[in-house]
């Protein structure tokens, strides 16, 4: 059987009894698949409406148009801005369940949850504009939600949404505005991605593409409302040591994963892990109760509490077969369906928790606000239950995990700074990227895909701009994929770090007490948390006196698969990022989609997107643009 499907060496441990147990994994499905639809991964299929669906043949031999006329570019722009627009209502509508649990916060009505940063809060609302002179945190934590929540609803069309105008340069915003691509309402902008995509709207190529980018833009109003109340409620993250990948999980103890996006659940099934920790021993677990993260949810509590990530997105089935996982408990977003039916292959519960994410096979505990706690506790009593009938001989957890310094929040990296220089923190940053020890900064996010080997694009794209002095910044499944291969190590940057990159990760390290470097790769959180990254270059940007798209600053997703990765992108790019993508994007059948995307976008926003599918080459193109920019800076 050939293993090379994922550089994870736990991933190759486990793919041999899925296959002795006839289980079939992802990777299976993919081969299954194949050949895949080739009009389909050109993005030429259309199947907005029933007359259909018609298929374009981009080369000319066959039919040019669809019956109702739309060409291949028509065709192309609507599906792809489609996908942003459900990205956005994904991160959207995370942003959106967190500023309703605040706002009942501030009522009084939720008894499980608290402000736990006010300093956060009380910046927020300086931020947003709210008076916070003579409130309480309960007042203030009640109107923070409320104002937030008006991004979501506000009807006049000539105010932008608060959480986007205010987070970016007043240069970007201006000219995002100039194109009218920011928006005023984040469901009302999706709507309109809907309605201008149905049949007989829209079919200049272009224009949709415009509607693409104001989407993207509410997707990113989205996620900077999701990672700013989040932390807030749950705490800002700071620098802790934990660790990543299958080995995790413990055979003397009863493990729980966390899998999906939303912390509002993963928080509280933390707290009661803890609080009834002698109900596992009772139950004859000696090492208690074992909270582990899969995907984004474990992104989350891993930054705010060290709780170890098993994996990421593509191998999410795997600590299910490792026959020592009792529950896995999943929110939102990114949870295969294959996990109700794997479960039911080992003594794992799986349960779900939203009346949106219903899978079969698995046992639904409906997640409330108001009772959230008391349905953590009975998700523990479901696993304390699927212990004992955890079968010994099935056990196979492979041994394989490393060491991770994780939860580089903006707040965390500025703090770092300031041990170097306190009046000024982002001072020596800058001073060290214009004397050229750090040449620029990377921001690795996205996803994993089967059409890559996972992890690693991620791993090889890592090692190589480190040696060029590119500082890392990670989220999401990447920085996953990163902690899962050793990168978020003190030893990483000894090994792979160049000369100045080291020397400056050493003196901030030193500077903190940490007797050595910083981590070569800094976590920042779930993927919902990419506006972290923009806090800190909005920073430098307002420092040095110029937009985003002047800074030596790219993005990358190596292996970018989900509709959310597209919304991402796309804002990334609309803020003036060069964002390379290592997955081929789902545009060719589309001579003028993929010129705008890769070229002529930049004219407009700065930004554009870059495809190269050879981590290798992406590096040198991604360092070659880094180049341009210093350059550009006279550095």
């Amino acid at each position: 059987m050939n293993l090379r499907f994922s550089i994870d060496e736990a991933v190759q441990q486990l793919l041999p009894v899925a296959e002795k147990e006839k289980i079939q994994t992802v990777w299976d499905r993919h081969k299954d698949q194949q050949p895949q639809c080739g009009f389909g991964k050109m993005g030429v299929c259309c199947r907005i409406c029933w007359k259909g669906p018609c298929r374009v043949d981009p080369f000319g031999n066959g039919a040019q148009r669809g019956i109702c006329g739309a060409d291949a570019h028509t065709i192309v722009a609507r599906n792809l801005i489609r996908g942003i627009a459900a990205g956005a209502a994904s991160h959207s509508d995370h942003g959106r369940h967190i500023a309703l649990t605040m706002q009942e916060v501030g009522k009084g009505n939720a008894p499980a949850y608290k402000i736990k940063d006010e300093e956060k809060l009380k910046r927020i609302a300086q931020r947003l504009g709210i008076d916070c002179e003579g409130k309480s945190i309960r007042e203030l934590t009640k109107e923070v939600a409320e104002v937030s929540l008006e991004d979501y609803s506000r009807q006049d069309s000539k105010v932008p949404c608060r959480w986007a105008e205010l987070t970016m340069t007043e240069e970007r915003a201006a000219k995002l505005k100039q194109w009218d691509v920011m928006p005023h309402n984040i469901d009302a902008t999706v709507a309109e991605i809907m309605s201008r995509t149905h049949v007989g709207c829209d079919a200049d190529p272009v224009n949709i593409l415009l509607g693409g980018v104001k989407g993207a833009v509410a997707d990113y109003t989205g996620m900077y409302i999701s990672t700013e109340l989040s932390d807030a409620l749950f705490g800002t993250p700071t620098p802790t040591v934990t660790e990543a990948n299958l080995g995790v999980i413990r055979e003397d103890a009863i493990n729980i994963a966390v899998h999906g996006h939303n912390p509002l659940l993963s928080e509280m099934v933390c707290d009661a892990a803890a609080m009834m920790n002698d109900l596992a021993k009772q139950a004859g677990a000696p090492g208690g109760f074992n909270v582990v993260g899969v995907c984004c949810t474990g992104n989350e509590v891993m930054v705010r509490h060290g709780v170890p990530l098993a994996t990421n997105y593509l191998s999410q089935e795997m600590p299910i077969l490792t026959g020592a996982l009792e529950a896995m408990v999943v929110d939102v977003q990114c949870i295969m369906p294959s996990l109700g039916a794997i479960a039911q292959c080992f003594h794992t519960q799986l349960i779900t928790t939203m009346p949106t994410t219903k899978i079969p096979g698995a046992t639904h505990i409906q997640f409330e606000t108001e009772t959230a706690i008391e349905s953590a506790k009975k998700i523990l009593e479901l696993a304390v239950e699927a212990y004992q009938r955890r079968d010994p001989k099935r056990v196979n957890i492979p041994q394989v995990k490393e060491k991770a310094i994780v939860g580089f929040s903006a707040e965390a990296v500025v703090g770092a700074l300031s041990q170097l220089d306190a009046h000024d923190p982002l001072k020596p940053l800058l001073d060290n990227i214009v004397n050229g020890n750090i040449q620029g900064i990377c921001l690795f996010a996205g996803c994993n895909s089967t059409n890559t080997l996972q992890d690693r694009n991620f791993v090889e794209l890592a090692k190589r701009l480190a040696a060029d002095n590119v500082l890392l910044l990670a989220t999401g499944c990447g920085a996953g994929a990163l902690a899962k291969h050793g990168l978020m190590t003190q030893e990483a940057t000894m090994e792979y770090a160049g000369d100045g990159l080291k020397a400056v990760l050493t003196a901030i390290g030193q500077a903190n007490g940490l007797n050595g470097p910083l981590p070569l790769v800094l976590h920042m959180g779930s993927c919902v948390d990419n506006t972290r990254a923009v806090s800190v270059a909005v920073a430098i940007a307002q420092k040095l006196g110029v937009d985003l798209d002047r800074l030596p600053l790219v993005a990358s997703a190596p292996e970018a698969m989900s509709e959310k990765a597209v919304a991402i992108g796309t804002w990334a790019v609309a803020l003036g990022l060069p964002t390379h993508l290592g997955t081929v994007p789902q545009v060719l059948g589309s001579q003028v989609v993929t010129e705008v995307l890769t070229e002529k976008i930049k004219d407009i926003t700065g930004g554009y997107f870059i495809v190269e599918t050879d981590p290798e080459e992406a590096a040198k193109k991604l360092f070659a643009v880094i180049q341009e920019k210093r350059a550009g800076l006279n550095l």
